[in-house]
């Protein structure tokens, strides 16, 4: 009740108008004030937002944020792309594979899977549409618009690892394996799907061929170096996530701007930086005020509350974790990913440890949530999204992506119950 009350709350005032910061800060600011009438009480918010600006980690936010903009810039996408056709093209469902692919990578390096519908739909639809049933496609964009969140170096883990002040790096390896999974089904579901249809996707590629692969090869190889570079730092161990984010950077602006020369860095270069600082900036404040909400409710042990009033409902980790799950799809339905993070994980994290819960896989279990949300009726926002950019009605989506979260459904089931997947 304390939960779906504060969401309630917050929700409101967005609704009412005030930025999503402002919402925070002024629930934040009127239960301090409820506690202690005397305004230096409201110091408490000003100290949280100092203690954010002391974490190192924090580095990694504006720097990833800013390498994900670089590259949505650049025509890394379509060079991605076309390698990944060349190389799974001729399989039937081949383009689907390769869509999938596609934008898991470009969801995990821009962090929102908005941009990815928006960006990459443009380029996929037309060429889905052609070898599939409209439906398939439009399913398919929908819903693997977030399959990038689990994939470093995703910023909403970042984020989550910040807000549960647990170690990143762990974070990242754990969502690996579900990460696969769940590209892997659907995966999976697109060749059965094609193969059912008794289509062959080979209206590009008649036959597979070395000499297209290995032309895209050539063409991608500086991305090919950034994968390496991004997956050897962040589970090699030897460097922190906040190096990782510095080299990661100063890689792709080396590589767009000065090798490539698909980004002008003096015409181009200055107005990403700023769509990149508006996007941290107003990160780093809703962090902040969340901070001074989430001391409140230490102060008056909400968490402690809600764990007294669930143990006595259950003590059954299993029962927890179901309704979890259920309230997760929810919450991810009609927040947006980095709000509910940082709103809802103060509040779940502590209840989940006192179930006997691994601190690492219900970080697994809450992200897997949230991806599925974003696509999950009535309210998921790349339903929204996907209704306006392919100028189709939201209903259409609705059924669309129904398989597709079908399955996804399935794969959260596997990950919740099975915690070995996260934590090998």
């Amino acid at each position: 009740m304390v939960l779906i009350l504060v969401i309630s709350i917050i929700v409101l005032l967005t609704l009412l108008g005030l930025p999503l910061f402002l919402s925070i800060g002024a629930l934040g600011t009127a239960l301090w004030l409820s506690v202690d009438p005397n305004p230096g009480v409201l110091q408490i918010i000003l100290i949280e937002m100092n203690r954010l600006a002391t974490m190192p980690i924090l580095v990694a936010l504006p720097l990833f944020t800013m390498t994900g903009f670089v590259l949505t810039a650049s025509k890394m996408p379509d060079r991605m792309l076309a390698f990944l056709d060349a190389a799974a093209g001729w399989l039937p469902g081949g383009s689907a594979i390769a869509a999938l692919c596609a934008c898991a990578f470009f969801t995990a390096m821009t962090g929102a899977s908005g941009v990815t519908i928006i960006a990459m739909g443009a380029v996929l639809y037309p060429i889905l549409k052609n070898r599939y049933d409209e439906r398939f496609s439009l399913g398919l964009l929908t819903t693997g618009g977030s399959l990038g969140l689990l994939f470093p170096p995703s910023l909403p883990i970042i984020l989550y690892g910040v807000v549960a002040q647990i170690d990143i790096t762990r974070i990242f390896k754990a969502t690996l394996l579900p990460g696969i999974l769940l590209l892997a089904v659907l995966c999976a579901y697109a060749f059965l799907h094609a193969r059912r249809l008794q289509r062959k996707d080979l209206r590009q590629h008649a036959d597979f061929s070395w000499r297209a692969v290995k032309a895209a090869c050539r063409a991608s190889v500086w991305d090919f170096l950034l994968v390496l570079l991004i997956l050897t730092g962040v589970y090699g161990g030897f460097v922190t996530i906040a190096e990782v984010s510095a080299v990661v950077l100063i890689y792709v602006l080396a590589v767009e701007c000065f090798l490539l020369r698909e980004i002008h860095w003096r015409r181009q270069l200055p107005g990403i930086m700023v769509e990149s600082a508006i996007l941290t900036g107003a990160i780093i404040l809703i962090l902040g005020m969340a901070l001074g909400f989430t001391a409140y409710l230490v102060d008056a042990r909400i968490p402690d509350r809600v764990i007294d009033m669930l143990t006595g409902f259950t003590r059954n980790k299993y029962l927890f974790l179901a309704g979890l799950n259920l309230m997760l799809i929810v919450v991810g339905c009609i927040m947006d990913i980095f709000s509910a993070i940082v709103i809802v994980v103060p509040i779940v994290a502590p209840v989940a440890l006192s179930y006997g819960i691994d601190p690492f896989h219900l970080s697994v279990v809450f992200l897997v949530n949230l991806e599925i949300g974003y696509s999950t009726p009535p309210v998921g926002m790349n339903l929204f999204i996907a209704s306006l950019k392919f100028e189709r009605p939201v209903g259409v989506l609705y059924r669309a992506s129904l398989p597709y979260l079908v399955l996804l459904m399935a794969c959260l089931i596997v990950v919740t119950y099975l915690p070995a997947l996260a934590l090998f």
